[in-house]
Formats: structure tokens, sequence, C-alpha cells
């Protein structure tokens, strides 16, 4: 499964905007010492202690009274391998500084595409007077939106096992879609072998019906291997969504009502053509379809107003 969206990282972010406010808060208003203002080793040991605890945190630098960066980056995480150290730059214009402008205490900003990292990313800025001068500096800290999602959801751990997770479902596609090779084969030499039967009738009627069992076979297969690939791999799945499950559910089991209604499709035609004794086997297997596609319909469903309940009891 893939990372989040940006669309998805935002509508979290509004979900969970107050405790990450009070989350960074708390961190910079930790920092906060007017040691970081006169020692390089205080601001290295701060952000290091920071990124310790909270492996969401990208970048933390100083700027003076008019919005100017008076210290290098100390980065870490997406940002770590940014080009630009930061010093000397203007940042007056940044939403940041704009928000610390006239307030105490920590001010944090909406999210943004960050210049160093290229994601979604959050600023929390606090002033402090340095006292050598009597000048209020500030102290900035960039945080990755998305890890500090994952952090606060409790789902930072898994998705270090993610490339893992992801190599296996690759492999189990890569499986699938051989054997759903081997079966095409298969089917595609039925059928070359039709120009040999000859005047036999009977095998002339039935050996087709073995040419197609190959191929829905194979297309169940395939089917099942690009679910697996698109949902597990290729696609953001969000755990904690029953949606997300339900889909998931939905189109594994919609692969395999398909594969079951052609086979009954199948034994239907071949009991027109004499073989009665097939007739009761594809009438269990539409039995069959039927309650797959009822009971599918039932889990859309009840799953679908499980979760608007639970969506209307955190609001």
């Amino acid at each position: 499964m893939s990372s989040m969206s940006y669309l998805a990282v935002v509508e979290r972010y509004h979900q969970y905007h107050d405790a990450l406010n009070e989350l960074l808060s708390s961190i910079l208003t930790g920092m906060g010492d007017t040691q970081l203002l006169v020692l390089d080793d205080a601001r290295h040991k701060a952000m290091n202690c920071v990124v310790t605890h909270y492996p969401f945190a990208e970048l933390l630098y100083l700027l003076d009274a008019s919005g100017k960066q008076i210290t290098h980056n100390i980065a870490a995480g997406h940002a770590a391998n940014a080009s630009s150290s930061g010093l000397g730059r203007d940042r007056s214009m940044r939403p940041y500084y704009a928000l610390a402008q006239g307030r105490q205490g920590v001010s944090v900003t909406a999210p943004y595409l960050s210049s160093a990292s290229n994601m979604l990313c959050v600023s929390a800025i606090l002033p402090l007077v340095n006292p050598d001068t009597g000048e209020t500096c500030y102290v900035v800290l960039d945080i990755d939106l998305t890890g500090a999602i994952e952090f606060m959801m409790g789902d930072h751990a898994r998705r270090q096992f993610l490339p893992i997770f992801k190599a296996v479902y690759i492999v189990i596609v890569l499986g699938l879609a051989a054997v759903a090779g081997v079966l095409l084969y298969a089917a595609f030499d039925e059928l070359m072998a039709l120009r040999y039967i000859g005047n036999d009738t009977a095998a002339l009627h039935l050996k087709p019906f073995g040419v197609i069992i190959f191929l829905t076979l194979a297309l169940a297969i395939f089917d099942l291997g690009k679910t697996i690939l698109e949902e597990e791999v290729l696609m953001h799945k969000d755990i904690f969504r029953h949606s997300s499950t339900r889909r998931t559910i939905t189109r594994f089991i919609a692969a395999i009502l398909i594969a079951v209604s052609i086979e009954a499709l199948l034994l239907m035609f071949k009991s027109a053509l004499g073989m009665t004794h097939e007739l009761v086997e594809a009438v269990w297997m539409m039995f069959a379809a039927v309650g797959l596609l009822v009971g599918l319909g039932l889990y859309v469903y009840l799953g679908a107003r499980a979760e608007a309940l639970l969506v209307a009891g955190k609001s």
C-alpha cells in the first residue's frame, strides 16, 4: 500500500487539528530555552532529543526580529538531504513568521508544501527574547505532516514494515500471474486440439467447454492478482477506515462471484447439450452465486451504516 495522498493527509489533519497543535505547542515550549539563541550545541542537542521521541520533526532554525534566518538548518527525516542551509534567507513572507507577529507563546501554521522536503509540512514558531541583546528572536520547528499524523494514529511502526509487505504481495502477484499464464497456455492448447477431433461430434461439443473453463479460471486468478496489486501495493489503504477494508473485501468477493457465475452457466450449457447429470450442480452453483451476491449486498449495506453511525458518534 502506498503512502497517504495529499487529500488523505489534509483530511486527517482536520480530524486531528487540535491534538496536533497541542502536541507541537508542548514540544516547542519544552525546547524554548534562551540557550537556543546563543549556543549551536544547545540547538543540536534539543533537535536530537526531539527527533528521538518525535521522528516526524524535520527542521529547526532561528529567525531574527525582521524574519531573517540567523542559523543553519538542523535537519532530519525527509529534509536531511536538503542542499540549502538556509542561513541568511529572508523568511519574513512565510506564513509562520506572519502568524507569530504580535503573539505570545507557540503559533502553528496550516499545512503547506515544504521547500526543503517537497512534502506537506506544518511549522510551529515560538518568540524568545535574547538575554544579551534584548531582541526578539523566533525558534521555528518544521514537521512532516504525514509522519505526524501516522505517529498520532499509532501507525508509525507499521509503516516501517511497508517495504517488506509490498515485496511479499508482489511475489504473490507474480505467482498468480504465472498460474494465469499456465491456464492461458492450456486454454489455447485445447483450442488448437479442436483441429484434430475429426468427426467425433460429442467431443466437438464438449471440447470448447474445457477452453472456456481454463479461460475463466485464468480470468479469475488474474483479477485476484490485479486486486491484490492495486489494493496492497499501488493504492493507499487506510486500515483505520472501515470503507477501505470494505472496498477490498467487495472486490475479492466480486471476482469470486463472477467466476462462480460463469462456471454455473457452463454447467447449464453442458446439461442443455445432453449432460443432464450436470443440471443439479449447475443449479446449486447458481444458488451459491445468488447467495454470494445477497451476502455481499448485506455486508456493504451494514458496513456503510456502521461507519456512518461511527462517524456521527465522533462528531
